[in-house]
């Protein structure tokens, strides 16, 4: 796969490793218990729509910020013996493969993503990618001029830019942690581990989550740094100072990367037929345009989906590496960067 395309009755849901629930189901009515790691902001309204479509309570589990997809995928593997979700909606896909190495997921097609390119569907059908994000550079306007504006991730180790001007999120949670994976994937082991000892040596400004990172760019608190196309896109959206650059493009470069959003079925969950349901319904055409309408996704699996005027990203030039690489890379770059930015 390449990233190119790319028993609950009555009681509340348990909070632990950071993670919280909402709503309970109405007495008797069918349920199925997801969990996900796409912001409620953007989760919530959708999972509302398919309750009203199809009748099933929904019980959502969501993940903190701070511990983005992290918390929920040792929560799933700590419940693999007796699973307690049904399904995993994950806003990124490496802490998919892993639970699909772990045993965690169980196979299924769905009809509904019978249109879905086969680049964002796993070849052993344990998951279902489909629209995405971009890793993007997020520049306050009042701060640079367009001259000065970085152009690659590579200037995180600019000295043309003060290091406590430009922001990252911790590189072992989320998206940001699959970005690092794939630069180990594309540059190299020690090239890469080079590289984010000299972000650490510099100390740029390491923060809990994306968002946190537009918010202090948006304030003017950083001159710039690295986020998501959904952060960037909304502070851009607000009308804040901002303005969005796809790192890498040149011909030739580095590119960047995209990230899709991914569905899967949980092994032995509570309540597998309603789980089958939720699956084709998050990974329907209908959902994807009502991902994009909302703004999580800025990249479409699918060519029909249609973007908001300024909000859709096309012709980006994305990082040639695959799923797998990235993933083989995952362990060295998470334990890397944990050992520079986990204090």
């Amino acid at each position: 796969m390449n990233l190119k395309f790319w028993g609950l009755v009555g009681v509340m849901v348990v909070v632990v490793l950071g993670a919280a629930c909402v709503d309970m189901p109405g007495e008797g009515a069918p349920q199925v218990v997801v969990y996900t790691s796409v912001d409620q902001v953007y989760a919530a309204p959708v999972l509302a729509a398919f309750e009203e479509q199809s009748g099933i309570d929904v019980l959502p589990v969501y993940d903190v910020e701070a511990t983005k997809t992290t918390g929920l995928v040792q929560r799933l593997i700590a419940e693999k013996e007796y699973p307690q979700a049904d399904v995993f909606w994950n806003g990124e896909v490496m802490q998919t493969v892993l639970l699909k190495e772990d045993g965690v997921l169980a196979p299924y097609s769905s009809p509904a993503a019978a249109d879905i390119p086969a680049g964002f569907v796993d070849a052993d059908g344990y998951f279902t990618g489909t629209c995405g994000r971009a890793r993007v550079i997020l520049v306050n306007t009042d701060r640079l001029a367009p001259k000065e504006y970085p152009t690659s991730v590579m200037d995180l180790v600019n000295p043309d830019y003060e290091a406590d001007d430009i922001g990252l999120a911790v590189p072992v949670f989320g998206t940001t942690s699959t970005h690092a994976a794939a630069l180990y994937a594309a540059l190299g082991e020690e090239d890469a581990r080079a590289y984010y000892e000299e972000v650490a040596d510099r100390h740029v400004r390491i923060v809990d989550g994306n968002s946190v990172v537009r918010d202090l760019v948006a304030a003017g608190d950083l001159a710039w740094g690295m986020t998501d196309t959904d952060d960037a896109s909304r502070a851009v959206e607000d009308g804040l100072p901002v303005a969005i650059i796809v790192p890498d493009q040149e011909e030739g470069g580095l590119g960047t990367l995209v990230i899709p959003t991914t569905v899967a079925l949980v092994a032995g969950g509570p309540n597998p037929s309603e789980g089958q349901v939720l699956y084709d319904y998050l990974v329907s055409a209908q959902t994807e345009q009502m991902l994009a309408d909302i703004g999580w996704c800025q990249i479409g699996a699918r060519s029909g989906t249609v973007f908001p005027e300024g909000e859709g990203f096309s012709g980006v030039r994305c990082m040639n590496v695959t799923a797998d690489a990235i993933y083989g890379n995952l362990s060295t770059s998470r334990a890397d960067c944990t050992a520079l930015f986990i204090r």
